[in-house]
């Protein structure tokens, strides 16, 4: 029990005494399994602490009871030194306020003083500054950007450092850029505000620069005017006026672009960048911003089909003055552009210039407004000419432009040519007095020393067709070298460029208009012989509009001709009215074939020619007759297809489907109209013709015809075949045909049928038209 009691203390020793582990202490009371003991000793021992607490209050309560009693005596002495302490403090307080005070004043007096001394100095270094600065914001003020530029240069270099210790200093420093920078801005705002202003007054520098160009070339017309009169006059008085026109002339300075224009901007904001040492990029921009107005210039602002001649005088006039433009800047910026660079920008521009100038007139349909294209074209290649810009590509360019202006004036006399064609009647030209003879002679020069000497009336061979074409070919020539006017070409490339538009005119343009006239109708044949003779008198007036293009060029008289070399100028009308002519022969030839009334079972001929055969005889005769003036091989030609004509249709008449029948009769009559035919083929109704050359389109006929008529079969089928056949031009199936139809006219009478030389002769008519059927099929 003692044992437990003694470990139980030795417990609360451990506890009591140790402060942070006490680990082993419990595990040590766990392991001894009597907790309660433990429990019970640890009560006894708190409550002795308890009672040891106890005691030690008692024993100090008395101090502490006399300490709280001395307290309220402490207090009221320390409320007495509070007082007293209080009263030093604030007469303390006021003490050093008042010195406080005094020295403060002290204080800033002084640093007032220094202050301003630091002021004076300041202001001393300063006022140079200032001085310039303030000098600066008025030259910038009134743009005068390039002494600007020096004085803000002598504000950085010069007075600036004498204050690099002053805090504005830094900020006047980072201010000098933007300065500069702003300097280049407010120019380069002026620089576009003057190209902007120079692109509006483009048009009427060009207008001044082309108006002063016609001046010069038209006083220098004057001028040479005035010294070719002196020559011839040799007077004094005219050498007096040449004078006083020259003198005018140089008092009438060039009008050049400074004069409407103030090219300052351009200039100062050159010296600005160079300045700056930003040439390059101001240069750069320059000549970018000038090549886009360049190509503003040179797009037309007006329709490319306007017909209004004041756009394309607009125009040019701002291309001129543009160009005008660059070259004073070329002569006056110190290299701002060159020589190189123009010429290129020139060389692009015109280009471009042309090609609109090609688009536009090419859809135009008006020759007046092409030749004042024309006039202003050259007025204004000589202003740029007189600038020295090449003008060649616009020369080449009238050169195309006079092919447009000829095909204008081309469609507009196919309108003229088309009314003449329209009105005329196409008989040849009678006059009854002298008056009306020179009247049509002053207007197409033909002579005939046999016609001059006939009485009134008088007769021209052409219709009054030929006096008004060869008229209107004149007009057409005077309207054509009106575009050569103030064009100057050589006398060779004007008299090339006449025979060619004219040499159109005619073999294209009224040869087009005549073949239009042929497909009409109502044309008779003796029109269209008409028309044909009108044409080769035409042609043969080429001599007479060669002295004409002489006389208004000044050609030699020995110059090449024009014309003459042409083999035909209306090959092709001529060859149209000649198709006519054998057309309309042919057809009025079918009108007195139509006449035909053979009585296919007459039993006897009449004894002469049908009447509808010797009308056509009749017809032809003076149809050849009104032939005589046409060319010999039209004349033949004709003969040739109307004898062809002829004996075709008479051979049709025999071969016809709706002929059933033919007689013995009604044959011999054929032959009687037939041997009408073959005597006006031999009566050579057109000179020139070989012998036979028309009987030989009525052999074949001719030889049918004997053939049935002497009844020769067997010569026939003995020769066929063979070269001596005088049938040779028989043909098996045309004498099938016809027999046929013989034998279909015999059957009409009965009483024939019971001959018996009748009944022979059908048999051998059977006979024959079976050897006939054989030929054919071996054929």
């Amino acid at each position: 029990m003692e044992g437990s009691n003694q470990n139980y203390d030795s417990f609360l020793q451990e506890i009591e005494g140790v402060d942070d582990y006490w680990g082993s202490t419990f595990r040590a009371i766990y392991e001894c399994e009597d907790h309660a003991k433990f429990m019970e000793h640890l009560e006894k021992r708190i409550k002795y602490h308890d009672k040891e607490i106890e005691r030690m209050c008692n024993n100090y309560y008395q101090g502490f009871i006399d300490s709280i009693r001395d307290l309220p005596q402490v207090r009221s002495q320390v409320k007495t030194i509070i007082s007293k302490v209080s009263e030093m403090d604030q007469a303390i307080c006021q003490s050093s306020k008042k010195f406080g005070e005094k020295c403060e004043n002290l204080l800033e007096s002084c640093k007032v003083e220094e202050n301003i001394k630091a002021a004076v100095k300041a202001l001393s270094s300063c006022l140079p500054v200032f001085v310039t600065y303030s000098k600066l914001q008025k030259q910038i003020k009134d743009k005068r950007y390039y002494p600007a530029l020096k004085t803000l240069e002598q504000l950085e270099h010069m007075y600036l450092p004498r204050v690099s210790n002053l805090k504005f200093f830094q900020q006047m420093t980072e201010n000098i850029p933007r300065m500069r920078e702003h300097i280049k801005e407010v120019s380069m705002s002026d620089l576009k505000d003057f190209l902007e202003h120079i692109r509006r007054l483009s048009s009427k520098i060009g207008e001044v620069a082309m108006r002063h160009t016609a001046e010069q070339n038209s006083r220098e017309a004057e001028i040479i005017d005035l010294k070719s009169r002196r020559r011839r006059q040799g007077l004094n008085s005219t050498d007096a006026k040449l004078k006083a026109k020259s003198v005018s002339l140089d008092e009438d300075e060039d009008i050049s672009a400074q004069h409407l224009i103030d090219f300052s901007p351009v200039y100062r904001c050159l010296h600005i960048y160079t300045v700056l040492a930003s040439r390059d990029v101001f240069e750069n921009y320059f000549r970018s911003q000038r090549k886009e107005q360049a190509r503003l210039v040179v797009q037309p602002s007006f329709s490319l089909s306007s017909t209004n001649i004041q756009d394309y005088r607009l125009y040019l006039q701002s291309v001129v003055g543009f160009f005008v433009q660059e070259d004073h800047i070329l002569n006056t910026s110190n290299g701002l552009i060159d020589r190189s660079y123009l010429n290129q920008l020139w060389s692009t521009s015109l280009t471009k210039i042309i090609s609109n100038l090609k688009s536009s007139t090419s859809v135009c349909k008006d020759a007046a407004l092409l030749l004042k294209i024309k006039d202003l074209l050259i007025l204004f290649s000589s202003t740029l000419k007189n600038y020295g810009y090449t003008v060649a590509p616009v020369i080449e360019y009238l050169l195309e432009m006079k092919d447009q202006y000829n095909e204008v004036l081309t469609q507009r006399w196919v309108r003229v040519f088309q009314d003449i064609l329209d009105q005329e009647n196409f008989v040849p030209v009678q006059v009854a007095n002298l008056a009306e003879y020179e009247e049509v002679i002053e207007t197409f020069p033909f002579r005939d020393d046999q016609l001059d000497s006939a009485d009134f009336p008088r007769k021209f061979p052409f219709s009054a067709m030929v006096p008004k074409v060869y008229h209107q070919v004149k007009e057409f020539i005077y309207a054509g070298l009106k575009f050569c006017e103030d064009f100057h070409p050589s006398q060779k490339e004007l008299e090339r460029m006449i025979k060619k538009s004219t040499t159109l005119l005619l073999s294209k343009t009224f040869t087009g208009c005549l073949s239009n006239l042929f497909q009409r109708p109502h044309l008779t044949l003796f029109q269209v012989t008409q028309i044909l003779i009108d044409t080769s008198y035409l042609e043969k007036s080429s001599v007479y509009l060669e002295e004409f293009v002489f006389n208004i060029t000044g050609s030699p008289v020995e110059a090449q001709f024009l014309f003459r070399n042409d083999i035909s100028l209306f090959k092709v009308a001529r060859d149209d009215a000649e198709k006519q002519i054998c057309d309309k022969l042919r057809n009025k030839l079918d009108e007195f074939l139509s006449l035909e009334n053979y009585d296919w079972t007459l039993s006897e001929p009449q004894g002469h020619a049908s009447s509808f055969i010797t009308d056509l005889i009749a017809f032809l005769r003076s149809t050849f007759e009104t032939f005589a003036n046409l060319p010999v091989e039209v004349t033949q030609k004709a003969a040739h297809i109307a004898c062809e004509h002829i004996a075709k249709s008479l051979l049709h008449f025999m071969t016809r489907d709706d002929v059933k029948q033919i007689s013995m009769g009604a044959l011999q009559q054929m032959n009687l109209d037939f041997i009408q035919c073959e005597q006006f083929a031999a009566s050579e109704p057109v000179a020139g013709l070989e012998e036979g050359a028309l009987l030989h389109y009525f052999s074949d006929l001719r030889q049918l015809l004997d053939l049935l008529m002497s009844w020769d079969w067997p010569a026939y089928f003995h020769d066929y075949g063979q070269e001596n056949n005088k049938y040779d031009l028989v043909n098996p199936i045309t004498a099938i045909m016809i027999l046929e139809k013989l034998r279909e006219g015999d059957k009409r009478s009965v009483f024939l049928a019971l001959k018996r030389s009748e009944r022979d002769k059908r048999k051998l008519l059977d006979t024959v038209l079976k050897q006939l059927q054989q030929l054919a099929n071996i054929n």
